[in-house]
């Protein structure tokens, strides 16, 4: 497999991740301490679900104008790595969570109930079902066509839920959740100049590493294809 210079670069971005992520200093915050590092990870790969979602949906848009078949199996590919990346992202949230609103001792604590109403949470286990559901309905239909036109309208759908369940209907809501009076991190009063040098090459980093698994997904599909004819 051919390393073109993107892929170099996201290995580069992702080194660079992880080694600033830990040695470069962060804010001393009370409630947060030493746990602000995991916006490297949380938010990052929540940015790049997001990324990959959009690449899935044009491709979904591109296969109704064209029918041509490759289209269809690019929007699987990349809304099955943004999934994964959502999935990661939920879990790094959870982890954060754990270390401040359900530690009795962070000034940030609050009760399980208060954390299982929180609308960021529910509304990101929607978006996550939303796009399950997309690779359900696929399953579901033998026709080679009909799948790919359904799912194509179906993922249409499921791009645009995104933006009421993860984005609009949490900041109407009360949240434990920062962000209601703008985005996270892409603020720049949220994070300091050291955090940025980190924050901004890190969203980078994992967004063309979720292309590159996407491009592999990509083309063993185009292959399993390629043997059933």
């Amino acid at each position: 497999m051919r390393l073109t210079w993107w892929k170099i670069l996201s290995i580069i971005l992702l080194i660079y991740t992880v080694i600033g992520g830990l040695l470069i200093p962060v804010p001393e915050l009370s409630q947060l301490g030493e746990t602000i590092r995991n916006l490297y990870f949380h938010v990052c790969m929540w940015m790049a679900m997001m990324i990959l979602f959009t690449m899935s949906v044009i491709q979904s848009i591109k296969y109704l104008q064209s029918t041509d078949y490759k289209k269809d199996i690019k929007a699987k590919s990349y809304a099955e790595v943004g999934t994964i990346f959502g999935l990661l992202g939920y879990s790094t949230g959870a982890i954060w969570a754990s270390y401040t609103w359900a530690d009795p001792n962070n000034p940030a604590y609050a009760s399980f109930g208060s954390i299982m109403r929180e609308p960021k949470l529910i509304g990101a286990a929607m978006a996550l079902l939303i796009y399950g559901a997309y690779f359900i309905l696929r399953s579901s239909i033998r026709d080679i066509d009909q799948r790919a036109r359904v799912s194509a309208v179906y993922n249409i759908f499921a791009y645009f839920m995104l933006f009421p369940s993860i984005w609009i209907i949490p900041r109407l809501l009360p949240s434990l959740h920062p962000g209601k009076e703008g985005n996270p991190a892409l603020n720049f009063n949220d994070i300091d100049a050291k955090m940025r040098m980190v924050f901004y090459p890190a969203v980078i980093g994992w967004t063309l590493l979720g292309a590159w698994i996407g491009q592999i997904k990509i083309r063993i599909e185009l292959i399993k294809e390629k043997n059933l004819f």
